[in-house]
């Protein structure tokens, strides 16, 4: 439609964006200071790299390296002259290290932890020492003892890296997994060394040796997808190459059961293999380490230009827009406010009572029910937008009260089927009955028992349907029955009813009137605890009496449900939930809080101490009766 007569809002839209500015201005000194911050705090890493990461890296070589002379020499007894150059070599590294760590100043606090945390384990390395020079230290041991240290170099990486641009970061960090992979690498040499020594591997050596090989093979998968194409050429090289092929089918060969029992004639060749493999690992580390530390000086110089010259020109940007915005800005303002007012009781009062009164009635509203919008406004597109939200109105009124009829029809068309299906099934289950009492045949009688039962599921599922439509099913007592065959009752209706025991109920029993909608609702209950549970476990089923009623809880011993999936389940429960075609999977949970609803019964999920779920079903005493002298079938 033509646009009614008024000012044009796109001049006051573009008003209506420079108000903001005002504010802005503040913000544009916090994004200035805070892109300025990030420029320097790429500096800084790349002088963290320097003078901290390197020589820790040097030290984490060392280590490596102590540790493969140490297993050595514990798995033969030889090569001590080797280890003791090994350790001055790793002792002169650590004190380097400590010396340009001292000297740091100014360390973010979680830096300064890993770096506390790494100077502390790296004062363990003189006991994990004295264990190698005793006799009789597992191997295993005194692999995972030089592992803790190294591992806490590697936190200290990973407080190092936290780079504000996200380029750079991934391959910092893609650059951090390959090294734990040379790390796991090594640990791998170590353990080689061991199995070739001792000629086969414990249980325990074999389980850590397909861990450690599992996580190299995953971090290098890792970090190859987070690696820029030319920082992943060396990798993809050396991944290709015919030695890492051969490590790999020793590694597979090492986390092989048959190793326990002996090696295979090729195993002579895995330390070479491993040597060879892990020296590659090293170079294309090294390489892609000096490549990622070239990047980061110049994107650092790059965001501080940008802020300089970005940041003079927003800062008269702003300026001249707050002197044109506050002209026009509480004309528009108020128009806005109320179009946002009328349009928000729309929305939160007139349509919400509607579609609530359209749950349960057809009828179309009234004027009254409804008013138009009528907002006071020069603008011409405000006045459009009025209109548009009155049509708007009208139109969601006519498909609230098309849905609710077709609600109402699909109710029905449900209420109709079940009730069929209900009497075919119940006239089934007569037959069955007679057919059951006629014969005398085990085995026939069996197959008719499975037959009956499986009507009565289906007859269960039948009146699933009424209930979900508001309606009561046709079956009911007149007089009480005694809870424990009520109860009884619900598990004939479930599938796997072996697997549920009922436990031995109070002497009380339940209104007529009730009988048929409680044992429904803990037939829903008690299949959900055997779906949801494994199939080899109990379901039980405890009655207690109490001052108010009585109480039935229905546990499993499945894997339970999140705190939050309980909260969300319960607060269903708590109200009489509407049906939503598009929650289906929770059929069960629809029918429950109906029939809860229906009574005033309360139901309650609630974690299990043997790590299931239990549903608390309280019945209040005005279902209650004195148990009848003798009970029905």
């Amino acid at each position: 439609m033509p646009p009614t007569r008024g000012r044009p809002i796109a001049i006051k839209l573009l008003i209506l964006l420079l108000v903001p500015l005002t504010s802005l201005v503040g913000l544009w000194a916090f994004a200035a200071a805070l892109t300025a911050g990030d420029g320097l705090r790429m500096l800084e890493i790349d002088e963290l790299a320097t003078n901290l990461a390197e020589p820790s890296e040097e030290l984490t070589t060392h280590l490596q390296n102590e540790r493969l002379s140490s297993i050595q020499y514990v798995a033969a007894r030889r090569n001590a002259e080797t280890l003791k150059i090994q350790r001055s070599q790793t002792d002169a590294a650590a004190k380097r290290f400590r010396a340009l760590a001292a000297s740091r100043r100014g360390l973010s606090p979680e830096m300064t932890a890993q770096l506390t945390t790494l100077n502390r384990r790296l004062d363990q390395l003189a006991q994990v020492r004295r264990d190698v020079d005793a006799t009789g230290a597992a191997p295993l041991d005194l692999i995972n003892g030089y592992s803790q240290i190294v591992d806490a170099s590697f936190r200290m990486y990973d407080a190092m890296v936290l780079v504000p641009d996200m380029t750079l970061y991934r391959n910092a960090r893609a650059l951090t997994m390959l090294g734990e992979a040379k790390e796991l690498l090594s640990r791998e040499r170590a353990m080689i060394a061991v199995v070739l020594s001792r000629g086969r591997v414990t249980p325990a050596e074999r389980e850590a040796f397909a861990d450690w090989t599992a996580t190299r093979r995953l971090l290098h998968a890792q970090a190859m997808s987070h690696l820029d194409d030319g920082l992943r050429k060396p990798y993809q090289q050396l991944m290709a190459s015919p030695m890492y092929t051969e490590f790999t089918e020793a590694e597979d060969a090492i986390r092989g059961q048959a190793i326990i029992n002996g090696l295979p004639a090729d195993a002579a060749t895995w330390p070479v293999d491993a040597t060879n493999l892990w020296k590659a690992a090293e170079r294309a580390q090294r390489v892609t380490a000096k490549a990622i530390t070239e990047r980061v000086t110049p994107a650092a110089t790059g965001i501080l230009t940008k802020i300089g010259v970005a940041g003079g020109i927003g800062l008269l940007a702003v300026i001249a827009s707050i002197l044109l915005s506050l002209r026009f800005r509480k004309r528009l303002v108020r128009e806005l406010a109320g179009l946002r007012d009328a349009a928000t009781e729309l929305a939160d009062v007139h349509l919400r009572d509607l579609v609530k009164r359209l749950r349960t009635s057809t009828q179309p509203p009234s004027a009254a029910e409804l008013p138009p919008l009528e907002i006071k406004a020069e603008t011409s597109e405000v006045r459009d937008i009025v209109q548009a939200f009155n049509r708007v109105q009208s139109t969601a009124v006519e498909a609230a009260v098309t849905q609710a009829r077709l609600r109402h029809g699909v109710n029905q068309v449900f209420v109709n089927l079940a009730r069929r299906n209900q009497s075919l099934l119940h006239r089934q289950l007569l037959q069955l009955d007679g057919m059951e009492r006629g014969t005398e045949d085990p085995e026939e009688l069996e197959d008719l028992f499975k037959l009956d039962h499986l009507t009565t599921r289906m007859r269960r599922h039948a009146e699933s349907l009424i209930i979900l439509s508001d309606q009561t099913p046709g079956r009911g007592w007149r007089n009480p029955v005694p809870i424990l065959d009520v109860l009884r009752a619900a598990v004939a209706e479930v599938e796997e009813y072996q697997r549920v025991e009922v436990l031995q109920a109070p002497p009380v029993a339940l209104t007529g009137s009730a009988v048929t909608d409680v044992a429904h609702l803990m037939a829903e209950l008690i299949e959900n605890a055997t779906l949801f549970s494994p199939p080899r476990t109990r379901v039980d089923l405890r009655t207690t009496a109490t001052p108010y009623g009585l109480i039935v809880e229905v546990e499993d011993r499945g894997l339970g449900l999140s705190r939050a999936e309980l909260d969300e389940l319960n607060t269903r429960l708590a109200e009489k939930p509407e049906f939503d075609l598009a929650q289906s999977d929770r059929l069960g949970l629809f029918v429950v809080g109906r029939l809860a609803a229906r009574h005033g019964i309360k139901v309650a999920l609630t974690a299990s101490p043997y790590g299931g779920l239990t549903a608390r079903v309280s019945l209040p005493a005005s279902l209650l009766a004195d148990q009848p002298a003798l009970t029905g079938a």
